[in-house]
């Protein structure tokens, strides 16, 4: 991860995670997932790709045949870190809780390792809407949902 960190443009970008696994023929494929507070597009990623292309290839630090993939989390990624769920600040979320609680509901505001979080409840065949402040320590996993509305 801290390579990857060291080729980036500028302080608004930053690295979720780096996932290093075997593939079939015995190759290595290194997926290394990159945001922006400001947004990314597909050049972003090229440009990341060959500098830790070039990065590696110079530095030997790979010695078997590998893939490099540099691209946005996506949706399939849960949200990992305080930045990621900053820039998601009021879009509907999913979060998996470490107690086995399922909430869906809308990030509302961010701040000290803890969210505000807009909670939907069914209450008699109506949804309400219940505000509740909970910290990051005790989500499990958080996804993004996608309104096709």
């Amino acid at each position: 991860m801290d390579i990857a960190e060291k080729h980036l443009k500028d302080e608004t970008y930053f690295i979720v995670d780096v996932i290093v696994k075997g593939i079939d023929g015995g190759k290595m494929k290194v997926l290394v997932l990159l945001d922006s507070d400001d947004g990314l597009n597909i050049d972003d990623c090229a440009d990341l790709s060959r500098a830790l292309g070039m990065y590696i290839e110079t530095e030997e630090i790979i010695e078997q045949a590998y893939i490099l993939e540099v691209s946005s989390p996506g949706l399939e990624h849960p949200l990992k870190l305080e930045r990621q769920f900053a820039k998601n600040t009021g879009r509907r979320l999913k979060l998996q809780l470490t107690d086995g609680q399922v909430w869906t509901g809308k990030l509302v505001e961010i701040a000290a390792q803890s969210l505000a979080f807009e909670k939907e409840v069914k209450e008699k065949k109506k949804t309400v809407h219940q505000l509740v402040n909970i910290s990051l320590e005790e989500i499990e996993k958080a996804n993004v949902l996608v309104s096709f509305k």
